[in-house]
Protein backbone atom coordinates (compact mmCIF):
# COMPACT_ATOMS: atom_id res chain seq x y z
CA UNK A 1 0.00 0.00 0.00
CA UNK A 2 1.55 3.30 -1.05
CA UNK A 3 0.77 6.91 -0.30
CA UNK A 4 1.13 9.47 -3.07
CA UNK A 5 1.88 12.28 -0.62
CA UNK A 6 3.94 11.97 2.53
CA UNK A 7 2.26 14.71 4.53
CA UNK A 8 -0.74 12.65 5.56
CA UNK A 9 -2.19 12.17 9.00
CA UNK A 10 -2.71 8.52 9.84
CA UNK A 11 -6.25 7.35 10.49
CA UNK A 12 -5.49 4.05 12.20
CA UNK A 13 -3.44 2.67 9.37
CA UNK A 14 -4.49 4.56 6.27
CA UNK A 15 -2.86 7.64 4.80
CA UNK A 16 -6.00 9.37 3.62
CA UNK A 17 -5.65 12.84 5.07
CA UNK A 18 -3.66 15.70 3.57
CA UNK A 19 -3.23 13.71 0.37
CA UNK A 20 -4.80 11.24 -2.05
CA UNK A 21 -4.33 7.61 -1.02
CA UNK A 22 -3.00 5.19 -3.59
CA UNK A 23 -2.67 1.52 -2.80
CA UNK A 24 -0.58 -1.23 -4.27
CA UNK A 25 -3.14 -4.00 -4.68
CA UNK A 26 -2.59 -7.47 -3.32
CA UNK A 27 -3.01 -10.33 -5.75
CA UNK A 28 -6.66 -11.31 -6.14
CA UNK A 29 -7.47 -14.41 -4.13
CA UNK A 30 -10.91 -14.60 -5.68
CA UNK A 31 -13.46 -12.20 -7.07
CA UNK A 32 -16.40 -11.19 -4.90
CA UNK A 33 -19.87 -10.51 -6.28
CA UNK A 34 -21.00 -7.27 -4.67
CA UNK A 35 -24.74 -6.79 -4.42
CA UNK A 36 -26.27 -3.49 -5.53
CA UNK A 37 -22.98 -2.00 -6.66
CA UNK A 38 -24.78 0.57 -8.83
CA UNK A 39 -27.79 1.18 -6.63
CA UNK A 40 -28.32 4.29 -4.51
CA UNK A 41 -27.51 4.36 -0.82
CA UNK A 42 -30.79 2.68 -0.01
CA UNK A 43 -29.93 1.87 3.62
CA UNK A 44 -29.16 5.52 4.46
CA UNK A 45 -31.83 8.20 4.90
CA UNK A 46 -31.81 11.79 6.17
CA UNK A 47 -28.02 12.08 5.90
CA UNK A 48 -26.70 14.91 8.06
CA UNK A 49 -23.16 16.34 7.94
CA UNK A 50 -22.01 17.11 11.49
CA UNK A 51 -18.59 18.71 10.90
CA UNK A 52 -17.06 20.92 8.22
CA UNK A 53 -13.40 21.35 7.40
CA UNK A 54 -10.02 19.71 7.98
CA UNK A 55 -9.87 16.19 9.40
CA UNK A 56 -12.60 14.78 11.60
CA UNK A 57 -12.55 11.06 12.24
CA UNK A 58 -13.63 8.07 14.32
CA UNK A 59 -16.93 9.28 15.71
CA UNK A 60 -18.55 6.82 18.15
CA UNK A 61 -21.87 6.95 20.00
CA UNK A 62 -22.37 7.28 23.73
CA UNK A 63 -24.20 4.43 25.44
CA UNK A 64 -27.45 6.45 25.45
CA UNK A 65 -27.01 7.52 21.81
CA UNK A 66 -27.20 11.27 22.51
CA UNK A 67 -23.51 12.15 22.07
CA UNK A 68 -20.51 11.38 19.90
CA UNK A 69 -16.83 11.30 20.73
CA UNK A 70 -14.53 12.05 17.79
CA UNK A 71 -11.01 13.19 16.96
CA UNK A 72 -10.30 16.30 14.95
CA UNK A 73 -7.59 18.64 13.71
CA UNK A 74 -10.09 21.48 14.04
CA UNK A 75 -9.72 23.58 17.17
CA UNK A 76 -13.41 23.30 18.02
CA UNK A 77 -12.77 24.77 21.48
CA UNK A 78 -12.56 28.19 19.77
CA UNK A 79 -15.62 27.67 17.59
CA UNK A 80 -18.82 29.67 18.03
CA UNK A 81 -21.41 27.38 19.60
CA UNK A 82 -23.46 25.63 16.95
CA UNK A 83 -21.63 27.21 14.00
CA UNK A 84 -20.47 24.14 12.09
CA UNK A 85 -19.83 26.04 8.84
CA UNK A 86 -16.99 28.12 10.25
CA UNK A 87 -14.60 26.23 12.53
CA UNK A 88 -11.85 28.19 14.23
CA UNK A 89 -9.15 29.51 11.92
CA UNK A 90 -6.32 27.84 13.84
CA UNK A 91 -6.02 24.20 12.90
CA UNK A 92 -4.15 21.61 14.94
CA UNK A 93 -1.03 19.72 13.98
CA UNK A 94 -2.45 16.42 15.19
CA UNK A 95 -5.71 15.08 16.54
CA UNK A 96 -7.38 16.16 19.78
CA UNK A 97 -10.47 14.51 21.24
CA UNK A 98 -13.92 16.12 21.37
CA UNK A 99 -17.44 15.22 22.49
CA UNK A 100 -20.45 16.48 20.52
CA UNK A 101 -23.98 16.73 21.90
CA UNK A 102 -26.25 15.68 19.05
CA UNK A 103 -29.23 17.72 20.25
CA UNK A 104 -27.44 21.06 20.61
CA UNK A 105 -24.38 20.56 18.32
CA UNK A 106 -22.23 21.79 21.22
CA UNK A 107 -18.66 20.48 21.03
CA UNK A 108 -16.38 20.11 24.05
CA UNK A 109 -12.65 19.37 24.21
CA UNK A 110 -12.02 16.38 26.49
CA UNK A 111 -8.32 15.67 25.84
CA UNK A 112 -5.38 17.62 27.26
CA UNK A 113 -4.72 19.69 24.13
CA UNK A 114 -1.12 18.46 23.83
CA UNK A 115 0.41 15.45 22.17
CA UNK A 116 -1.63 13.39 19.69
CA UNK A 117 -4.83 11.53 20.49
CA UNK A 118 -6.79 8.74 18.84
CA UNK A 119 -9.52 6.15 19.43
CA UNK A 120 -12.05 7.73 21.78
CA UNK A 121 -14.92 5.76 23.35
CA UNK A 122 -17.56 6.27 26.03
CA UNK A 123 -17.68 4.49 29.35
CA UNK A 124 -21.04 3.09 30.52
CA UNK A 125 -23.08 5.87 32.10
CA UNK A 126 -21.62 8.39 29.61
CA UNK A 127 -19.95 10.46 32.33
CA UNK A 128 -16.42 9.46 31.29
CA UNK A 129 -14.60 8.62 28.05
CA UNK A 130 -11.40 6.85 27.17
CA UNK A 131 -8.89 7.73 24.48
CA UNK A 132 -5.24 7.13 23.64
CA UNK A 133 -2.69 9.93 23.84
CA UNK A 134 1.05 10.56 23.43
CA UNK A 135 1.10 13.59 25.73
CA UNK A 136 2.97 11.81 28.53
CA UNK A 137 5.81 10.90 26.19
CA UNK A 138 5.97 14.25 24.40
CA UNK A 139 3.69 17.32 24.41
CA UNK A 140 4.40 17.90 20.71
CA UNK A 141 2.83 16.12 17.76
CA UNK A 142 4.78 12.95 16.92
CA UNK A 143 7.04 13.20 13.86
CA UNK A 144 5.78 11.61 10.67
CA UNK A 145 7.62 8.43 9.65
CA UNK A 146 9.88 8.16 6.63
CA UNK A 147 7.88 6.22 4.08
CA UNK A 148 10.66 5.23 1.63
CA UNK A 149 8.13 4.94 -1.18
CA UNK A 150 5.66 2.84 0.79
CA UNK A 151 2.92 3.57 3.27
CA UNK A 152 4.26 3.24 6.81
CA UNK A 153 2.35 3.84 9.97
CA UNK A 154 4.29 4.92 13.06
CA UNK A 155 3.58 3.07 16.29
CA UNK A 156 3.84 6.14 18.47
CA UNK A 157 4.04 5.96 22.26
CA UNK A 158 0.32 6.02 23.02
CA UNK A 159 -1.23 5.13 26.36
CA UNK A 160 -4.91 4.78 27.19
CA UNK A 161 -6.58 7.29 29.50
CA UNK A 162 -9.94 7.78 31.16
CA UNK A 163 -11.35 11.25 31.79
CA UNK A 164 -14.59 13.00 32.72
CA UNK A 165 -16.53 14.80 30.00
CA UNK A 166 -15.31 18.12 31.40
CA UNK A 167 -11.70 17.03 30.88
CA UNK A 168 -11.06 16.61 34.61
CA UNK A 169 -9.90 13.62 36.67
CA UNK A 170 -7.58 12.17 34.04
CA UNK A 171 -6.63 8.56 34.85
CA UNK A 172 -3.98 6.52 33.07
CA UNK A 173 -5.07 2.95 32.31
CA UNK A 174 -1.93 1.62 30.55
CA UNK A 175 1.73 2.36 31.18
CA UNK A 176 3.70 -0.17 29.12
CA UNK A 177 6.30 1.25 26.71
CA UNK A 178 5.17 1.76 23.13
CA UNK A 179 1.82 1.55 21.42
CA UNK A 180 -1.42 1.09 23.41
CA UNK A 181 -4.44 2.25 21.41
CA UNK A 182 -7.56 1.28 19.44
CA UNK A 183 -9.56 0.74 22.64
CA UNK A 184 -13.32 0.11 22.75
CA UNK A 185 -15.72 -1.06 25.49
CA UNK A 186 -18.17 -3.95 25.44
CA UNK A 187 -21.90 -3.10 25.28
CA UNK A 188 -22.40 -4.70 28.71
CA UNK A 189 -19.98 -2.08 30.04
CA UNK A 190 -17.56 -4.52 31.66
CA UNK A 191 -14.52 -4.93 29.37
CA UNK A 192 -12.05 -2.88 27.34
CA UNK A 193 -10.42 -4.42 24.27
CA UNK A 194 -7.37 -2.77 22.73
CA UNK A 195 -4.20 -3.29 20.68
CA UNK A 196 -0.79 -3.24 22.33
CA UNK A 197 2.85 -3.96 21.52
CA UNK A 198 3.54 -4.71 25.20
CA UNK A 199 4.65 -8.32 24.55
CA UNK A 200 6.67 -7.62 21.42
CA UNK A 201 3.99 -7.95 18.75
CA UNK A 202 0.78 -6.10 17.84
CA UNK A 203 -1.85 -8.15 19.64
CA UNK A 204 -5.31 -7.75 21.12
CA UNK A 205 -5.84 -7.59 24.87
CA UNK A 206 -8.76 -7.09 27.23
CA UNK A 207 -8.87 -5.51 30.67
CA UNK A 208 -11.35 -4.30 33.25
CA UNK A 209 -12.56 -0.70 33.11
CA UNK A 210 -9.98 0.35 35.71
CA UNK A 211 -7.07 -1.20 33.79
CA UNK A 212 -6.82 -4.34 35.91
CA UNK A 213 -7.01 -8.02 34.91
CA UNK A 214 -5.14 -7.71 31.60
CA UNK A 215 -5.58 -10.73 29.33
CA UNK A 216 -3.89 -11.40 25.98
CA UNK A 217 -6.27 -12.66 23.27
CA UNK A 218 -4.08 -13.13 20.16
CA UNK A 219 -0.60 -14.46 19.54
CA UNK A 220 -0.32 -14.81 15.75
CA UNK A 221 2.63 -13.06 14.12
CA UNK A 222 1.37 -9.81 12.64
CA UNK A 223 -1.04 -7.02 13.41
CA UNK A 224 -4.45 -7.39 15.06
CA UNK A 225 -6.52 -4.31 15.85
CA UNK A 226 -9.60 -2.17 15.38
CA UNK A 227 -11.63 -4.50 17.61
CA UNK A 228 -15.29 -4.12 18.61
CA UNK A 229 -17.60 -6.33 20.65
CA UNK A 230 -20.81 -7.90 19.36
CA UNK A 231 -24.11 -6.52 20.71
CA UNK A 232 -24.28 -9.32 23.30
CA UNK A 233 -20.61 -8.74 24.29
CA UNK A 234 -19.81 -12.40 23.65
CA UNK A 235 -17.73 -11.98 20.47
CA UNK A 236 -15.14 -9.62 19.02
CA UNK A 237 -14.62 -8.55 15.40
CA UNK A 238 -11.24 -7.20 14.33
CA UNK A 239 -8.92 -6.58 11.38
CA UNK A 240 -5.62 -8.38 10.96
CA UNK A 241 -2.57 -8.78 8.72
CA UNK A 242 -0.71 -12.05 9.24
CA UNK A 243 2.44 -12.41 7.10
CA UNK A 244 3.26 -16.02 6.29
CA UNK A 245 6.12 -15.91 3.79
CA UNK A 246 9.46 -15.94 5.68
CA UNK A 247 10.66 -12.79 3.91
CA UNK A 248 7.40 -11.01 4.78
CA UNK A 249 7.69 -12.09 8.41
CA UNK A 250 11.29 -10.86 8.56
CA UNK A 251 10.32 -7.49 7.06
CA UNK A 252 7.39 -7.14 9.47
CA UNK A 253 9.63 -7.80 12.48
CA UNK A 254 12.33 -5.45 11.18
CA UNK A 255 9.82 -2.61 10.82
CA UNK A 256 8.24 -3.43 14.18
CA UNK A 257 11.66 -3.03 15.84
CA UNK A 258 11.70 0.47 14.34
CA UNK A 259 8.17 1.09 15.72
CA UNK A 260 6.70 1.02 12.23
CA UNK A 261 4.13 -1.08 10.43
CA UNK A 262 3.43 -1.30 6.70
CA UNK A 263 -0.16 -2.57 6.50
CA UNK A 264 -1.52 -3.45 3.10
CA UNK A 265 -3.87 -6.38 2.87
CA UNK A 266 -6.15 -6.55 5.90
CA UNK A 267 -8.79 -9.21 6.47
CA UNK A 268 -11.59 -9.36 9.02
CA UNK A 269 -11.80 -11.96 11.79
CA UNK A 270 -14.19 -12.80 14.61
CA UNK A 271 -13.49 -14.63 17.86
CA UNK A 272 -15.08 -15.25 21.23
CA UNK A 273 -14.55 -12.59 23.87
CA UNK A 274 -11.99 -14.80 25.63
CA UNK A 275 -9.89 -15.16 22.46
CA UNK A 276 -11.07 -18.64 21.55
CA UNK A 277 -12.79 -19.71 18.32
CA UNK A 278 -10.93 -17.41 15.91
CA UNK A 279 -12.49 -17.42 12.44
CA UNK A 280 -11.58 -15.49 9.30
CA UNK A 281 -14.53 -13.63 7.75
CA UNK A 282 -13.11 -12.05 4.57
CA UNK A 283 -10.62 -13.41 2.05
CA UNK A 284 -10.72 -10.60 -0.49
CA UNK A 285 -7.07 -9.62 -0.73
CA UNK A 286 -8.18 -6.01 -0.20
CA UNK A 287 -7.73 -3.53 2.64
CA UNK A 288 -10.70 -4.31 4.88
CA UNK A 289 -10.91 -2.38 8.12
CA UNK A 290 -13.07 -0.57 10.71
CA UNK A 291 -15.45 -3.50 11.26
CA UNK A 292 -18.49 -3.14 13.50
CA UNK A 293 -21.28 -5.60 14.23
CA UNK A 294 -24.74 -5.02 12.78
CA UNK A 295 -27.39 -4.84 15.54
CA UNK A 296 -28.50 -8.38 14.64
CA UNK A 297 -25.08 -9.68 15.74
CA UNK A 298 -24.86 -11.82 12.60
CA UNK A 299 -23.53 -9.29 10.08
CA UNK A 300 -20.59 -6.91 10.02
CA UNK A 301 -20.33 -3.44 8.51
CA UNK A 302 -16.84 -2.40 7.39
CA UNK A 303 -14.81 -0.26 5.00
CA UNK A 304 -12.92 -1.67 2.01
CA UNK A 305 -11.30 -0.85 -1.32
CA UNK A 306 -12.39 -4.26 -2.61
CA UNK A 307 -13.77 -2.87 -5.89
CA UNK A 308 -10.91 -0.48 -6.70
CA UNK A 309 -7.78 -2.26 -5.46
CA UNK A 310 -6.87 -3.35 -8.98
CA UNK A 311 -7.79 -0.10 -10.75
CA UNK A 312 -5.47 2.69 -11.76
CA UNK A 313 -5.82 6.18 -10.31
CA UNK A 314 -7.51 7.02 -7.07
CA UNK A 315 -8.98 4.10 -5.11
CA UNK A 316 -12.27 4.36 -3.28
CA UNK A 317 -13.09 3.03 0.14
CA UNK A 318 -16.76 2.31 0.72
CA UNK A 319 -18.90 0.76 3.41
CA UNK A 320 -20.03 -2.83 3.00
CA UNK A 321 -22.16 -5.28 4.93
CA UNK A 322 -21.22 -8.97 5.13
CA UNK A 323 -22.40 -11.98 7.08
CA UNK A 324 -20.11 -13.18 9.85
CA UNK A 325 -19.52 -16.26 7.70
CA UNK A 326 -18.24 -14.11 4.82
CA UNK A 327 -21.35 -14.42 2.63
CA UNK A 328 -23.90 -11.94 1.24
CA UNK A 329 -21.54 -9.02 0.68
CA UNK A 330 -23.47 -5.79 0.02
CA UNK A 331 -22.15 -2.33 -0.79
CA UNK A 332 -23.74 0.48 1.24
CA UNK A 333 -22.14 3.80 0.18
CA UNK A 334 -21.72 5.24 -3.32
CA UNK A 335 -20.61 8.85 -2.80
CA UNK A 336 -17.10 10.12 -2.14
CA UNK A 337 -13.78 8.31 -2.30
CA UNK A 338 -13.46 7.47 1.39
CA UNK A 339 -16.16 6.15 3.71
CA UNK A 340 -15.13 4.47 6.93
CA UNK A 341 -15.40 4.12 10.73
CA UNK A 342 -19.08 3.13 10.80
CA UNK A 343 -20.96 2.58 14.05
CA UNK A 344 -24.62 1.83 14.66
CA UNK A 345 -26.40 3.72 17.43
CA UNK A 346 -27.24 1.61 20.50
CA UNK A 347 -30.87 1.33 19.35
CA UNK A 348 -29.77 0.33 15.83
CA UNK A 349 -31.74 3.14 14.18
CA UNK A 350 -28.85 5.40 13.08
CA UNK A 351 -25.40 5.06 11.54
CA UNK A 352 -22.45 7.40 12.03
CA UNK A 353 -19.38 7.29 9.78
CA UNK A 354 -16.61 9.42 8.27
CA UNK A 355 -16.47 10.46 4.62
CA UNK A 356 -14.85 12.86 2.18
CA UNK A 357 -18.17 13.44 0.38
CA UNK A 358 -18.92 17.14 -0.19
CA UNK A 359 -15.34 18.03 0.81
CA UNK A 360 -14.31 21.55 -0.14
CA UNK A 361 -10.57 20.91 0.12
CA UNK A 362 -8.29 17.92 -0.59
CA UNK A 363 -7.77 15.91 2.57
CA UNK A 364 -11.00 17.06 4.22
CA UNK A 365 -12.93 14.40 6.11
CA UNK A 366 -16.14 14.91 8.05
CA UNK A 367 -18.54 13.08 10.32
CA UNK A 368 -21.92 12.06 8.90
CA UNK A 369 -25.05 10.75 10.58
CA UNK A 370 -27.95 8.94 8.87
CA UNK A 371 -31.09 7.02 9.71
CA UNK A 372 -30.58 3.32 9.03
CA UNK A 373 -33.10 1.79 6.66
CA UNK A 374 -33.25 -2.02 7.18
Amino acid sequence: MQCRKTGGISILGFCVLMGIPTFTPAADQHKETVASARSPERHLANIRQLTVGRQNAEAYFSFDGTKLIFQSTNDWSKDVLGNRSKPADAGLGCYQMYVMDLASDAIRLVSTGVGATTCGYFFPGDRRVLYSSTHAANPNCPPKPKRDGAYRWALDDYDIYSVRLDGQQLQRLTSSPGYDAEATISPDGKTIVWTSVKDGDLDLYTMNLDGSNVRRLTDDVGYEGGAFFSPDSKRIVYRAAHPTDPSEVAKYKELLAQRLIEPGQLELFVMNADGSGKKQVTTTGASNFSPYFHPDGKRIIFSSNIETRGEGGRPSFHLYLVGDDGTELERLTMEGHFNSFPMFSPDGKRLVWVSDRHAKEPGEFNVFLADWVP
